[in-house]
């Protein structure tokens, strides 16, 4: 099951107790999300985060097309992730990180911004990225997945202003500390890899203010 693969590798990164499973929170008919889709948002997604306010707190799903799904279950990057999956992958993850960091955050009574849960996946997606490919390709740290995510980008044309502002905000932030990462934690290849980890969980836990003025420090 790729989404609990992915969900257990950020509760292993980020040293935070998963109290739900993605499978029970997830839909793949995408009639299930048109009431919950922003009303000018004319884009058929294949990721797409639903929360709102029920009597008993919050109510949240996750949907995710389900031909990325099959996808990934034919081609599974947490064993091999190649430039044939990566899109896919990134797809996935960024609505992984979108569950994980905002159940996280409500089972905590504290608050929890678009803009914070797009940075958050941003780096999210760059530092699982890194640790998987170091993995797989036997521990040197692959320096070549800033330039990937980051450098050969574009945002969607249909965008809505506030939405392209948003989605470029969180770029940007998250761009920008991922680069100071390296600069801090990595030398000729090799990183500091408990350092590394730490200031991972350190920025994870702060909240939206924070850790846009981290980001960017």
């Amino acid at each position: 099951m790729v989404l609990r693969g992915l969900q257990s590798l950020l509760g292993r990164l980020y040293d935070v107790e998963l109290n739900y499973d993605v499978y029970d929170f997830l839909v793949t008919d995408r009639r299930a999300i048109r009431g919950g889709a922003a009303q000018n948002d004319a884009r058929a997604l294949d990721e797409a985060l639903l929360l709102a306010e029920t009597p008993d707190g919050a109510g949240i799903a996750l949907y995710l097309d389900p031909s990325v799904l099959r996808r990934l279950e034919d081609a599974d990057p947490v064993g091999a992730l190649t430039e044939n999956n990566l899109a896919d992958y990134c797809t996935a993850l960024e609505g992984v990180s979108h569950f994980v960091y905002s159940t996280w955050r409500l089972d905590r009574d504290l608050p929890v911004s678009l803009l914070e849960l797009e940075t958050q996946a941003e780096v999210d997606k760059y530092a699982l990225t890194v640790f998987l490919l170091a993995d797989q390709l036997g521990g040197d740290y692959p320096v070549q997945v800033h330039a990937r995510l980051f450098d050969r980008v574009s945002f969607d044309a249909r965008l809505e202003p506030d939405q392209y502002q948003r989605y470029r905000a969180a770029h940007r932030c998250a761009a920008h500390y991922c680069r100071r990462l390296e600069h801090r934690f990595v030398s000729r290849g090799q990183a500091r890899i408990e350092a590394l980890v730490r200031e991972l969980r350190r920025f994870y836990r702060l909240g939206c203010a924070a850790k846009m003025r981290h980001a960017l420090a």
